[in-house]
């Protein structure tokens, strides 16, 4: 792991700006917020495990918008990797105010034919890594009372399919629950699901989603800036777009045999 910082701010105001931290932070979802956030005024501190894209989006961003922005490189399925982003999360000197647990991936096999040390890596980073920055960065919000916490799910959290909707399933619930107990302290917890999204996803997945209408998708600019409304609003659950959430209230009232019907990203 490794850490530097980016800046092409003037010399110091008297009053700290707003800094968030962003797992996943290089593309897709992720990259959005740390642009929206960006252009808020917020400092970054972005993680992901590619340092060369890492150190390219940080100068961007930097110059583009005159913040501060800080890098870590690390694998969140990894103790270590893992460890090292809970330590800025939780550090007390330099307070995240937003943190945004975006990391994530899917597997294409089902579970059977899948490695079961694939499965393992992959609930460490949907649901592991998510539950420890939460806790890492309530150490230093609560005695301040105040902070945001967005966990990034998926619609598929309502549907029975496999390890990824049940890992998002936890997220959803947890992020319920921890906005339930926390806000009365100062602290939102939101959990943000949506669809199909125009990102990487399926193809770092490595699977077609080619015949899915155009209706479907949703663009990342437009999951984020919802999602910054819904948080904003202290909301538990932000499902971006009115299909999404017709979809959601669906799964409540058909047969899951229908709603599992096929697999993540077909």
């Amino acid at each position: 792991m490794a850490r530097s910082a980016a800046s092409s701010r003037p010399a110091a105001s008297d009053a700290a700006p707003p800094c968030a931290l962003i797992t996943g932070a290089t593309a897709g979802i992720g990259a959005e917020f740390a642009r929206q956030l960006a252009a808020r005024g917020f400092d970054l501190v972005l993680v992901a495990r590619d340092r060369e894209r890492l150190d390219r989006v940080a100068t961007d961003l930097a110059e583009r918008f005159r913040i501060d922005v800080e890098v870590i490189d690390a694998e969140l399925a990894d103790a270590g990797g893992l460890a090292d982003v809970e330590a800025r999360a939780a550090d007390q000197t330099r307070p995240i105010d937003l943190l945004v647990n975006n990391a994530g991936y899917g597997l294409k096999g089902d579970f059977e034919a899948n490695d079961v040390d694939q499965e393992q890596r992959l609930l460490a980073v949907l649901v592991t890594a998510p539950m420890r920055l939460t806790h890492a960065a309530l150490t230093q919000m609560l005695p301040r009372r105040r902070g945001t916490v967005i966990n990034v799910a998926s619609i598929a959290a309502f549907t029975p399919r496999g390890t990824y909707g049940a890992a998002k399933a936890w997220v959803v619930s947890f992020s319920r629950w921890a906005n339930l107990h926390y806000r009365k302290h100062g602290v939102t917890v939101t959990a943000l699901a949506p669809g199909l999204v125009r990102t990487e996803f399926h193809q770092r997945m490595g699977t077609q989603a080619s015949g899915v209408p155009r209706v479907a998708w949703l663009t990342p600019r437009r999951v984020v800036r919802i999602a910054l409304r819904d948080a904003a609003r202290g909301k538990a659950l932000s499902v971006p777009s009115l299909r999404y959430k017709l979809a959601m209230l669906a799964t409540r009232v058909l047969p899951a045999r229908w709603v599992a019907v096929g697999r993540l990203g077909d």
